[in-house]
């Protein structure tokens, strides 16, 4: 068997590396298609014969991410406003009602989730407020502080505004954790070079 292996290689003018290298990526190939989409299996093609320090690949890689990153926050806008909210009505939603239990969900613990200003909160606080997605509710052991509760209608939109997100990360998931990987590997470079 060994004998005929090895005339193979030399008749087919290959060196053994070099079939072997073949073989192998032919099973990577043939692994990672069940898997992923042909644009992953290009990407990860491209991220094993690139050097994982250099400049231009860390580049390229937090270029792709920040463009993965731009189409989910496109998408959640798009589908926030077909849902009839306007997109930070749609985080400010999603931050009050996936508060971990035991947090006082308040403006002001809005306005940090939210990366906004207290009154920018207060005015999204008061649209939701008038459209039936939130209400508000004194807090009874400070009466000077009002906590937020999202109503029955609020839940049903996020529910579904939760779902649409949720097949949109799993698509992008692959691409996203694959740029990831890259920029990883190119901090673990940089930090051994230390």
């Amino acid at each position: 068997m060994v004998l005929w292996a090895l005339s193979w290689i030399f008749n087919t003018g290959r060196s053994a590396a070099t079939h072997y290298v073949h073989h192998r990526m032919r099973r990577i190939y043939e692994f990672a298609y069940s898997f992923l989409s042909l644009y992953d299996v290009r990407v990860a093609t491209k991220l094993s014969s690139s050097s994982s320090s250099d400049p231009s690949s860390l580049l390229e890689s937090l270029a792709e991410f920040r463009f993965e990153l731009r189409k989910f926050l496109h998408f959640s806008e798009e589908a926030a406003e077909a849902a009839g909210l306007q997109p930070q009505q749609h985080q400010l939603l999603l931050q009050v009602a996936g508060a971990k239990e035991g947090t006082l969900v308040t403006i002001a613990y809005a306005a940090k989730r939210l990366k906004l200003r207290h009154n920018s909160v207060v005015e999204l606080v008061n649209r939701s407020v008038r459209e039936g997605f939130l209400l508000r509710a004194p807090d009874a052991d400070d009466l000077r502080r009002v906590l937020l509760q999202i109503t029955p209608k609020g839940k049903k939109v996020l529910r579904k505004l939760s779902i649409d997100h949720a097949r949109e990360l799993n698509e992008l998931a692959p691409r996203l954790a694959l740029d990831l990987q890259r920029i990883s590997g190119y901090a673990s470079a940089i930090e051994g070079d230390r």
